[in-house]
């Protein structure tokens, strides 16, 4: 094997082993790169913790000892807001881990969300050439990366989970990598799907609940792991929503609970009236 300095600092001439390669900051293996490249992602996070405390958000964050400290892993959550990314990369900051989200390449191509996806290495998937997503998730898993996804695909206007795609079981198995659950609830009510979205609105509860690593093994199908996926992932929303410390404030109120819970969200697809 050809020895790599993994340092970042120069060693001199006469004391390289044979075969040293010098590492350059275009290698993303070299430490050195992979801290110089996180220009962007702490600010990022920063100006939303931030934004937390001055809308006086009540988030709460349970389960976080499920988060990896160190290698890869596939953070699947459930998806109700457009602001889900952010409050599931806060979970995983107990952890001091960074998330990489695969998310939809029409928010690269924006003139503002793009240089910051970009800069947060997020991963761009074009669903008419899903491959090349694909291969760029595993590449980070392997290089040790957390990797989150969406598996509903789309928000789910019931705020139940609904049909899961099996990419986020496919990741982890073909990755050798825990695939971890976790179930968000709360920011949905400052912008999802069909309403009006509350940005600053004040004293919104976000609860965040992190389940035990699902077992993924090499001969399992990956269509088996997706619907316990689906299950614990049921688990944990149904979890966080009955411990939910708001409540509605009147029968107009009632947009943001699922039908099951006395909500008038529209009833998952399929589900007989």
């Amino acid at each position: 094997m050809t020895p790599v300095n993994t340092t970042g600092a120069d060693i001199p001439r006469a004391g390289r082993p044979a075969g040293f390669v010098r590492p350059t900051y275009a290698d993303p293996g070299n430490v050195g790169y992979r801290a110089a490249m996180e220009l962007v992602y702490p600010p990022v996070v920063a100006l939303a913790k931030t934004m937390f405390r001055a809308l006086d958000n009540k988030i709460e964050v349970e389960g976080a000892e499920h988060i990896p400290t160190s290698g890869g892993a596939v953070l699947a959550s459930n998806h109700s807001s457009y602001l889900d990314f952010i409050y599931c990369g806060l979970g995983c900051q107990p952890a001091k881990r960074l998330v990489r989200f695969m998310a939809k390449k029409q928010v690269f191509d924006h003139k503002i969300s793009g240089p910051l996806m970009r800069g947060m290495r997020h991963i761009p998937v074009d669903r008419k050439a899903g491959t090349a997503a694909f291969k760029h998730a595993i590449e980070s898993l392997r290089g040790g990366e957390i990797v989150g996804v969406f598996p509903e695909a789309t928000i789910s206007e019931s705020f139940t989970v609904k049909t899961l795609k099996s990419g986020a079981a496919r990741m982890a198995q073909e990755a050798g990598v825990p695939l971890i659950p976790m179930a968000v609830w709360g920011p949905h009510r400052l912008w999802t799907k069909g309403r009006k979205k509350e940005l600053t609105k004040r004293h919104v509860p976000v609860l965040i609940k992190i389940g035990e690593a699902i077992e993924v093994t090499a001969d399992a199908s990956p269509e088996a792991i997706t619907a316990v996926l689906k299950e614990r992932l049921t688990e944990l929303l149904d979890a966080v929503q009955r411990a939910y410390p708001a409540k509605p404030s009147g029968p107009d109120d009632r947009w943001w609970l699922p039908a099951h819970l006395g909500g008038t969200a529209p009833l998952p697809s399929g589900t007989a009236a």
